[in-house]
């Protein structure tokens, strides 16, 4: 490479021919650079002072969706205003509102249906002449490191399958001994009929029997839907999210039934930022299936007009923290954000469940309602692990539940140097 600084000293010096050399390997050099440049798997684009494009290579196009090539756009506008993803705009911008450097954030973005591409977002200080002159921003793809995590916590649920096969074969055990006891029954009677000169059966003899077979095979295809409802893989297209958005739009959607049910609902937000990895339909999903279990329990312990006087002016802590003398009960919805994890608390002051309820509660088929397939929070589990979270549950007999969700926050904020 060339020494510049000895050149500058020795320019006036030079002859001609020597002046056109040095062109033509500086030429050569910027040619190779560039070709360097380009050939980098990372996005890169440098930005000045105010936002706007001074170089990027072909990468950065790969990973970042753009109104217009910002190579297009050198000098002229703002990177920020050519973004086409909103969320990534935003976090651009707000670095140059806030002139934070060495900060990275993760991304996902929509290819098609069902193709999803997690980036990050690295931003360094761009340094000319010892003095600040804007922004480097490097992008690199970490798609294969998240498909590897989500091909891992479904090989565990395939794990699972043991155990919730073998609760299937001991269900399927009694309908098929069932069936099996009334057709031999109906065989030996047509039997016995052959003897006595082929004598037709009495009609509501043999109904009597098909009916019970009849009720048999449904309850076994029932119970093999169910399995196959169970077992079936998580198809998650996990995206990040804000589950701020979700959880106020389910609330909307309850808040009448709740208003009907003469059920408060009190919700505590702290996320408006916070964007999770995680499927929109499956979180909400997760939302509505406990929120209709606690509507179903404050109904449960109100019908019981023992249980319910006894015990309605008892709040524990725990499932909630205030008291309604007017309401039949309370649904409290809450957030909290640390560090590294998003946590969403939804309890209620129904019925609650004694400790060896609560231990049962996920696993198939176990239900502690009348009517249910047992199966609702077996899926709930299942939704939760696939976002790499985890879920707890503490009940109290007669005073309420709570559901406690912790999802991993994707390195969304986190910050390396910040300097301002």
């Amino acid at each position: 490479m060339i020494n510049y600084n000895h050149i500058v000293e020795k320019i006036s010096k030079l002859s001609d021919s020597q002046i056109k050399d040095i062109f033509e390997s500086v030429r050569l050099d910027n040619e190779m650079l560039n070709s360097v440049f380009d050939s980098l798997t990372s996005g890169i684009l440098i930005i000045d002072a105010e936002g706007v494009p001074i170089l990027s290579n072909k990468a950065i196009e790969r990973y970042i969706p753009f109104s217009t090539r910002p190579c297009d756009l050198v000098g002229k506008t703002k990177l920020y205003e050519i973004i086409k993803d909103k969320d990534i705009a935003k976090f651009i911008k707000g670095v140059y509102k806030f002139n934070k450097t060495n900060v990275s954030q993760e991304f996902s973005i929509s290819i098609s249906d069902s193709v999803t591409r997690f980036i990050t977002i690295s931003i360094m200080p761009f340094i000319r002449q010892e003095k600040l002159a804007g922004k480097i921003i490097v992008v690199r793809d970490i798609t294969e490191n998240r498909t590897k995590q989500i091909l891992e916590h479904r090989n565990e649920n395939l794990m699972q399958l043991t155990g919730l096969a073998a609760s299937v074969a001991h269900e399927i055990k009694n309908p098929l001994g069932a069936i099996g006891i009334h057709i031999q029954l109906l065989q030996k009677s047509i039997a016995q009929s052959r003897k006595n000169a082929n004598t037709l059966l009495d009609e509501k003899f043999v109904e009597k029997y098909i009916d019970v077979i009849n009720e048999e095979i449904n309850h076994l295809n029932d119970i093999v839907v169910d399995f196959l409802f169970a077992v079936r893989p998580v198809n998650a297209n996990l995206e990040l999210t804000s589950p701020s958005k979700i959880i106020k739009k389910l609330v909307d959607f309850i808040l009448p039934e709740c208003e009907k049910e003469n059920i408060k609902i009190l919700v505590e937000l702290n996320d408006d930022d916070v964007r999770l990895l995680i499927d929109k339909k499956l979180f909400k999903e997760i939302l509505a299936n406990l929120s209709q279990n606690a509507i179903y329990a404050i109904n449960e312990k109100f019908q019981n007009k023992e249980i319910y006087e006894n015990t309605k002016n008892q709040f524990d802590e725990n499932f909630a923290t205030q008291k309604s003398d007017e309401a039949k009960g309370i649904i409290k919805i809450q957030t909290i954000v640390t560090d590294d994890n998003f946590i969403l608390e939804i309890s209620d002051t129904g019925c609650g469940m004694t400790a060896e309820e609560s231990a049962k509660i996920f696993e198939p088929y176990y239900t502690t309602k009348a009517t249910g397939t047992g199966l609702g929070l077996t899926t709930v589990y299942k939704i939760i692990k696939e976002f790499s979270g985890d879920i707890k549950v503490k009940s109290q007999k007669g005073i309420g539940t709570k559901f406690t969700l912790t999802i991993p926050i994707p390195q969304l904020g986190k910050r390396l140097l910040e300097s301002n």
